[in-house]
């Protein structure tokens, strides 16, 4: 059976290519708000802290129709530490929109899902997004698209992908790179031309891949996935499987079932082959397993996660001023918030450290941690977390660690600082061009090199760098790199810190804090440019 009235996409693009706002315009224009619904720029982004640093950090579903089809559109993380969630994706869709700017071009993070999603065989269609900067580079960017195809091994069919002009911003796009456009039409059209519909069979037994996790105070845990084979009804009883863990099925009941519409959860009697679903009622269920029914229970390959690179402790506040700015401070209310967090998200791992208050966290980058406790810290948990660890792997004998490819775009005036600083994190140039008047500059750079360079690339380009980088493989260990060169300032008494006593202590180095900031003695203020550490007297009054 196929479904000619449905058609799976996924978007992918690089962090800040303007993929929501794309998506937000193909809501519009496929009828998913009302004519006087007052909309917000970006509603995919509905995380506070999607917002604020404009990336997409889990994946979300949504769907518009177009003549009679529905589309369902996947929109998923650009970055690499949330590619735990892409690969998943990647599964639910037949297809995907590989949407790249039309001034930056490639960048690695596009390679990363694109590689994906070119070893599942996806049909692609190349989206240049943003047309209508004066700065467009339309013809270059389409030869860089090409490029990084044949560089990724793609197929004859893959390469010969079409290409659609937009701009998310004005909701135009037309197949000309020279005209602007007046609607989504060509790529609407384009979609249900060139992504194939999703096929099965419907009268076979049942078989849903879970794709991802949501959960919900109230009914619990909410699995998504597509229907692979068969029809999913409500009240349904079924088997759980595994294919990772052949351990028995065990027997579940559908509580409830909802598809996507626009941004809404509608709940439907059933679903069948094709349809992308949201169903609650089984309590443990675990993204990659997969739902049957009770006579055929065969469970579906499913995409391992990629490992963690970073590790960081997460252990209970021990400082003087513990418990004065969070509500959850205890090690038990910690764990509990970290084990609902793996249920979610399945790129983290938690394990109990050798104390009772600590615990070994590791995800898939610096980013990856430090949105999680960003996350906590609003939530009202209060804890400390330890200095960034690599995680090494013994390959063949000999010790590795994981590498990053990073891509650098900076003024030419910054570039000597920046090189020299990256030969002292030990990274390799592979790379250097010119783009108009700035440079591009690719490294291969291990991850502990790169830790915590990043307000300082900032000041090195007086703050018009802009760097990414993506996970790339575990190379042998790249020797020591050197540490800190500087020391601390220390405060020398508790207190409140006053603008008399900053004043003559920022002689002796950087400051980190204001007027007005309750500090103890012992804490770390600022950092000397000597290696010793100093103490300061921040508290003194005239």
């Amino acid at each position: 059976m196929v479904r000619n009235d449905l058609r799976n996409i996924a978007i992918i693009a690089h962090v800040d290519h303007g993929k929501t706002t794309l998506v937000d315009e193909m809501l519009k224009q496929g009828g998913a708000f009302r004519d006087n619904q007052v909309v917000n720029d970006r509603v995919m982004d509905n995380n506070d802290l999607e917002r604020e640093r404009g990336i997409t950090i889990l994946a979300k579903n949504t769907s518009c129709m177009y003549n009679g089809v529905k589309i369902n559109i996947v929109d998923t993380p650009g970055h690499a530490d949330f590619s735990g969630e892409v690969e998943r994706i990647l599964k639910m869709v037949n297809g995907v929109l590989l949407l790249v700017d039309s001034f930056e071009g490639t960048m690695p993070q596009t390679r990363f899902v694109l590689q994906k999603a070119l070893e599942l065989g996806h049909k692609i269609i190349v989206v240049v997004n943003k047309t209508d900067r004066p700065d467009a580079r339309n013809h270059e960017v389409v030869d860089e698209v090409l490029e990084l195809l044949l560089d990724l091994d793609a197929t004859e069919e893959q390469l010969d992908s079409p290409v659609v002009f937009c701009s998310g911003r004005l909701g135009c796009s037309s197949y000309d790179p020279d005209q602007m456009g007046t609607d989504f039409k060509p790529l609407f059209e384009k979609i249900i031309e060139h992504i194939p519909a999703p096929e099965g069979d419907e009268t076979g037994e049942l078989q849903v891949l879970v794709s991802s996790i949501d959960y919900n105070d109230y009914v619990g845990r909410i699995a998504v996935g597509r229907v692979e084979r068969g029809v999913i009804k409500q009240n349904q009883e079924v088997m759980v499987c595994d294919y990772h863990n052949r351990h028995a099925p065990y027997k579940a009941k559908i509580v409830s079932l909802n598809q996507f519409e626009g941004l809404n959860k509608v709940p439907v009697e059933s679903a069948t082959v094709g349809d992308i679903i949201a169903f609650s009622g089984i309590e443990g269920v675990t993204i990659g397993q997969t739902i049957t029914s009770v006579s055929c229970p065969e469970a579906l390959p499913f995409v391992k996660i990629s490992e963690p690179t970073v590790e960081m402790t997460f252990s209970v506040n021990t400082s003087p001023f513990a418990g004065r700015e969070g509500k959850f401070v205890t090690s038990r209310q910690i764990r509990e918030r970290l084990m609902r967090e793996t249920l979610k998200d399945v790129s983290l791992r938690v394990s109990d450290s050798g104390c009772t208050d600590s615990f070994k966290v590791s995800g898939r980058g610096e980013m990856h941690l430090s949105i999680l406790i960003e996350t906590m810290r609003r939530e009202g948990y209060e804890l400390s977390v330890s200095t960034p660890r690599v995680l090494y792997k013994e390959i063949d004998g000999e010790k590795c660690e994981p590498v990053e490819r990073l891509v650098i775009d900076v003024p030419e005036t910054s570039v000597g600082a920046v090189m020299e600083k990256m030969g002292q994190r030990k990274g390799e140039l592979v790379e250097m061009h010119p783009i108009g008047n700035r440079t591009r500059l690719e490294y291969i750079i291990p991850s502990r090199g790169f830790f915590g360079y990043r307000s300082e690339f900032l000041t090195d380009t007086k703050g018009e760098g802009v760097m990414n980088s993506v996970f790339d493989s575990y190379k042998p260990y790249y020797g020591d790199i050197p540490r800190r060169t500087v020391g601390s300032l220390v405060a020398w008494e508790t207190g409140t810190s006053i603008t008399y006593g900053l004043f003559n202590a920022q002689e002796r180095g950087a400051l980190f804090i204001g007027p007005g900031v309750a500090v103890y003695e012992g804490m770390v203020v600022g950092v000397s440019p000597k290696q010793e550490d100093i103490t300061v007297n921040v508290c003194k009054k005239k």
